[in-house]
């Protein structure tokens, strides 16, 4: 078993901040912060340990905000850590000091966000200035779609997500997108893949409230698209291809009713064990005399608890097919529990599903 996250962020992360900073702050007492920073530090998650540090961090450093935030800026490294390890989490108290405290210190906030995303991410502090200050931050991350930073340039498209994972929805942009869209439009064909994919990531996060508007929002963008930007629609309107959206499949070309004969299917075992897998396997075929776009997905419908199922979908492929063509697709399902997933004993149903048309394929019987 994985070693959890937040053992990658313990007593050493609190020395190493303590030690930081009272080499930039004379009178920081370093001893009594990290004191009172481990205590039941250690029975805390990582977030919350980053919640807990940003509240020790209030009391410790000076009691005026901006020379506290000065303090805080000069700790900060002139270049992001690489993605994919937990080294950035290390500013994760910083992020949390602001979000705390800043809200009614607008400038300096800003300030620091600017500089905080760079190496880490603002995106869960920006939120309640969006919430208390909306019109003036949304002035700001207007600037900021052409910063020369993309990270700043993502913080504007990640931190207005109304879903953002960790993190409280963003109500007021769930009733009313429009000022999300305006943003996400300045940022469409950004020439990072780092900032595209949040963009894609929020115009899902609106699909999901806003479901008529996003595809309308996704057919514009496909217009006279770029292959950037079209890899931004195809992202944000996953979800709905999966649960068979008619409107979002014709905006990605799949508005046509799959006509594709099954020419093989298997899925083995038949009789699987919990925390196994199984595999299902299809051939498909074009019988027809024109060429055939199809998004090719499959679904099983897990049994739960009491006895009932829930779909699950799962990419198989997105195809082209010319006449008299055919596809070998195959798809391993793991059968093991998940934080969140649990597997129950039962008759589970599988299905294909063709340009949003599920049919049946078959069932297996987990034990």
């Amino acid at each position: 078993m994985a070693e959890p996250l937040k053992n990658q962020f313990g007593a050493p992360v609190v020395r190493r901040l303590a030690t930081e900073l009272a080499a930039v702050h004379r009178s920081f007492d370093r001893r009594a912060f990290e004191r009172r920073a481990l205590e039941g530090f250690d029975a805390l998650e990582l977030l919350d340990r980053g919640r807990h540090l940003g509240r020790v961090l209030a009391e410790f450093l000076p009691s005026s905000y901006a020379d506290a935030v000065e303090v805080l800026l000069a700790t900060l490294p002139a270049e992001k850590a690489p993605a994919g390890g937990m080294a950035a989490f290390y500013y994760l108290p910083h992020m949390e000091f602001v979000r705390q405290c800043g809200v009614a210190h607008f400038e300096e906030s800003m300030r620091a966000m600017h500089a905080l995303t760079q190496v880490f991410t603002a995106e869960f502090a920006i939120r309640p200035f969006l919430e208390h200050h909306e019109s003036r931050t949304l002035e700001r991350l207007h600037a900021w779609t052409g910063d020369p930073s993309e990270h700043v340039r993502r913080l504007v498209s990640e931190g207005t997500r109304s879903r953002l994972p960790w993190a409280p929805r963003l109500k007021a942009f769930q009733r009313d997108p429009t000022p999300v869209l305006a943003l996400l439009e300045r940022l469409k064909d950004d020439p990072a893949l780092y900032v595209r994919r949040s963009v894609a990531n929020n115009l899902n996060d609106i699909w999901k409230d806003h479901p008529r508007r996003a595809v309308a929002v996704g057919a514009e963008w496909m217009r006279a698209a770029s292959a950037e930007r079209a890899w931004i629609v195809r992202h944000a309107l996953r979800v709905a291809v999966k649960r068979g959206d008619p409107a979002a499949l014709k905006v990605l070309g799949f508005g046509r009713t799959a006509a594709l004969r099954l020419r093989s299917k298997a899925i083995t075992p038949a009789a699987p064990r919990r925390g196994g897998k199984v595999v299902v396997t299809v051939t498909l075929e074009n019988p027809t005399a024109r060429v055939q776009d199809v998004v090719a997905d499959l679904v099983v419908h897990f049994v739960k608890s009491n006895g009932g199922t829930s779909a699950k979908v799962f990419k198989l492929s997105n195809l082209s097919l010319g006449s008299g063509a055919s596809a070998d697709l195959r798809k391993t399902v793991s059968l093991a529990d998940l934080s969140t997933r649990k597997h129950y004993p039962g008759v589970h149903r599988v299905a294909l599903q063709l340009n949003g048309v599920a049919q049946p394929l078959g069932r297996f019987t987990l034990r």
